[in-house]
């Protein structure tokens, strides 16, 4: 069954981390963030708003569908100078038009059917020369092996169905650059990245979080008994000891014309 992004029982999914200097040395070499209004769209728990935030950008907007998960959101990050949360849909954010230089959209496109519209939304909202920063897996970046330190791969490996569940959701490349080149956007590129996702004290640090699917929607997709036959196969293939768990993803970037 996937993810239920209302029931307040994930509302705290996607909270709890900090984005790594893998991702912040990623961004900065796309975008300038210093003094420039950011909207985070499908800012889940607020982890990349407040990075945008901390990398010098003077107002950040996170904004997601789902009000429990807003909730945990400001509860962590609502009082930091410069930061609010709203609630809205990737396609209709309720907020003005061209008040944006970045809008930001992590691991959101693949749960949103509709590309054109999502992209209109995003172009809707950017000031002449704004970025649309997207950053979502393609097929390849699923397609990565198990290793001690991208664990993630692994999870298909030992249920193959999940894969095919990964490949129907995530955008074909194609059609996401199709759907930006429509909406207007120009200076399209694309750049791979290895995030570094959390750094884990011990091997079962990592396991109680894959037990309570906490932050990976995928495993929404498996039952209890499944999920618990996963763990045992995971403790199998990783070694004891602290873990670095990474993951591969696909950034693109587009312009707003001048």
């Amino acid at each position: 069954m996937a993810i239920d992004f209302g029931d307040p029982a994930n509302r705290a999914t996607y909270s709890g981390r900090a984005a790594d200097a893998s991702w912040r040395n990623a961004v900065t070499a796309l975008v300038d963030p210093v003094g420039a209004v950011v909207v985070d769209i499908g800012c889940g728990g607020g982890t990349y708003t407040r990075a945008w935030q901390e990398l010098g950008a003077a107002r950040v907007v996170g904004v997601d569908s789902s009000e429990p998960i807003l909730g945990s959101a400001r509860q962590a990050h609502g009082a930091l100078p410069g930061v609010e949360f709203v609630h809205g849909d990737a396609t209709a954010t309720g907020l003005p038009d061209g008040c944006a230089d970045v809008v930001f959209e992590r691991a959101l496109v693949h749960h949103t059917p509709d590309l054109p519209a999502v992209a209109a939304e995003a172009f809707r909202l950017l000031k002449p020369g704004g970025t649309v920063l997207i950053q979502d897996r393609t097929a390849d970046d699923v397609a990565r092996p198990g290793t001690s330190t991208h664990p993630r791969g692994w999870f298909f490996e030992v249920f193959p169905r999940l894969l095919d569940v990964e490949n129907r959701r995530r955008p074909e490349p194609a059609a996401l650059e199709s759907a930006l080149a429509a909406a207007g956007f120009a200076e399209l590129r694309t750049t791979p990245l290895w995030e570094v996702r959390r750094r884990y004290a011990d091997r079962e640090d990592y396991l109680a979080e894959i037990a309570a699917r906490t932050g990976r929607s995928i495993l929404h997709d498996l039952d209890d008994a499944e999920l618990r036959h996963l763990v045992d196969a995971l403790r199998d293939r990783l070694p004891e000891g602290s873990l670095e768990e990474s993951d591969r993803w696909t950034l693109w970037t587009a312009h707003r014309p001048a």
